[in-house]
């Protein structure tokens, strides 16, 4: 199926590596120019260069987007490069504010809860009001906001993180109804366990604890056997299944999408929904 994507402006925020790469890469392949963004030059860099080794057109935005400038400069060097976007890829997130440990609640101090907020979820409201103002003027648009599986069945560690996440399936819901009729659709895709390089670094970790072999596939099935993230799927998600599913939500074809979440997930949220 041709995505009609061939020409279409689009900004992944936090697209210099794993998932935020992957989707970058398969809107690329589908035509689209992409906006790759990240608060590291030479990593954006290792992106867009992976983007114009396969023929395709890729501009750079670096910004902190947890902070009202940073997000500034990223809409001022989209305006610059592109003069606006078609398509917008909420991405960015994570725990950084404390190392990406999975901390149990009341670890979790409020300045974790605000860093965390900040970046996962009032990033997305920063670029929103940036970009989606002239998508419902100009009567087209897509808003595709990456969640996680645990913003519906979070566990006991990561509850920062879990109700940013959460934040963002609501969010997704009303803007969606705000942008009614306007030709500009809102939906979320929420990822379950995929092999980005953190998860990779974490299994090699476990690996060399528990005398696990060498080869990815191998450990990969001993993780999951252990339960952490159970997945009904024979396997763990690769980031350009990601990209496709956005590729698909990004498209004229999902014109009748919209106010909705998409776990890929392989079956790791228990769940009907």
């Amino acid at each position: 199926m041709d995505l009609d994507l061939t020409g279409k402006r689009v900004l992944v925020t936090g697209s210099s590596s794993g998932i935020g790469r992957g989707i970058a890469t398969v809107l690329s392949g589908e035509g689209a120019t992409v906006v790759v963004h990240g608060r590291n030059r030479e990593r954006i860099e290792e992106t867009a260069a992976i983007i114009r080794d396969a023929g395709g057109t890729a501009h750079l935005a670096i910004g902190d987007l947890a902070n009202d400038e940073g997000a500034a400069q990223v809409a001022e060097a989209v305006a610059e490069q592109t003069g606006g976007i078609d398509i917008l890829v909420n991405n960015i997130g994570g725990t950084e504010s404390y190392g990406g440990q999975m901390l149990s609640w009341f670890d979790v101090g409020t300045e974790h809860w605000l860093g965390t907020l900040q970046q996962n979820l009032i990033s997305a409201v920063r670029m929103i009001h940036a970009f989606v103002p002239d998508m419902r003027e100009n009567g087209w648009g897509r808003v595709i906001n990456i969640s996680s599986g645990g913003g519906a069945e979070p566990p006991t560690s990561v509850p920062d993180y879990c109700a940013a996440k959460a934040g963002l399936n609501n969010l997704t819901v009303g803007l969606s109804k705000e942008l009614s009729r306007s030709g500009v659709t809102v939906n979320t895709v929420s990822p379950g366990c995929t092999r980005t390089d953190m998860f990779e670094s974490t299994l090699e970790s476990m690996a060399e604890a528990n005398g696990w072999p060498d080869d990815y596939e191998t450990r990969e099935a001993r993780f999951m056997d252990l339960g952490v993230f159970a997945c009904t799927s024979q396997r763990y998600g690769q980031p350009g299944d990601v990209g496709t599913l956005v590729a698909f939500l990004a498209s004229p074809h999902s014109a009748f999408v919209n106010g909705a979440n998409y776990r890929i997930d392989g079956g790791q949220v228990q769940s009907v929904n």
